[in-house]
């Protein structure tokens, strides 16, 4: 899951996407309403978290121009302002929640996973197929032969993989989601990382595989599909 992050105070923005790619988010950060926009209108994004009181342009202002053009994206509000008029003004901009400073990690992480649920991106936590299953709240890739937690990188690929079920997902897609537009990793990390994808996958399950598809991407091979629970 890739997340927008808008919070101009810098020492706050590197602390949460500290926190965010700890609990296996891909985050963009960045630090005026303008940017913010930019990015928001020209990302690929499963969510964002906006400061109202930013410089150059607020969240609010943000929010408004952005659902012009994209009415489905959630989009969390974070503010020192948490009076009930500014929590209604943020909603009725077309905020999915609203989040007043100070808060606690674990509730705006709560929070994230909640929006994110209602949107249908995480209608499961448990995505399964064949005899492995990834839970996407502890990061466990587990199947009857046993449990590995996976890094974020691969539990973000192996995400991606088993959402498909069964399409291709191409390696543009992999760089875009997660690593995002500013990296600078070069395209073979994507190969690098399912290498070690493959080998955790191979110690739990042997119906399960990851297949390279020349000059198209990445496709998870299985034998059957188990319920989501």
């Amino acid at each position: 899951m890739r997340l927008l992050l808008a919070e101009d105070e810098k020492s706050l923005s590197k602390a949460l996407v500290t926190i965010l790619e700890y609990n296996h988010f891909s985050v963009d950060a960045v630090y005026d309403g303008e940017e913010a926009l930019n990015y928001l209108i020209n990302g690929n994004y499963d969510g964002a978290v906006l400061d109202i009181m930013m410089p150059k342009m607020d969240g609010i202002t943000v929010l408004r121009e952005f659902r012009k053009t994209n009415k489905t994206l959630p989009v969390l509000l974070l503010t020192a302002k948490n009076e009930v008029e500014d929590r209604v003004s943020g909603l009725d901009s077309g905020a999915d929640d609203y989040l007043g400073k100070p808060f606690d990690t674990k509730e705006l992480l709560a929070r994230i996973r909640a929006m994110l649920r209602r949107r249908g991106d995480m209608s499961d936590s448990i995505l399964c197929v064949s005899d492995i299953a990834l839970n996407r709240v502890t990061f466990e890739l587990s199947s009857p032969k046993g449990a590995v937690r996976l890094g974020n990188k691969e539990f973000q690929m192996l995400e991606m993989l088993m959402s498909a079920r069964g399409r291709i997902v191409s390696t543009e897609q992999f760089m875009e989601k997660i690593w995002g537009y500013d990296s600078e990793a070069e395209i073979n990390v994507v190969w690098t990382y399912l290498s070690f994808l493959r080998k955790k996958i191979a110690a739990l399950s042997d119906r399960v595989n990851i297949r390279a598809i020349r000059n198209s991407g990445y496709v998870l091979e299985y034998d059957d599909v188990c319920k989501s629970t």
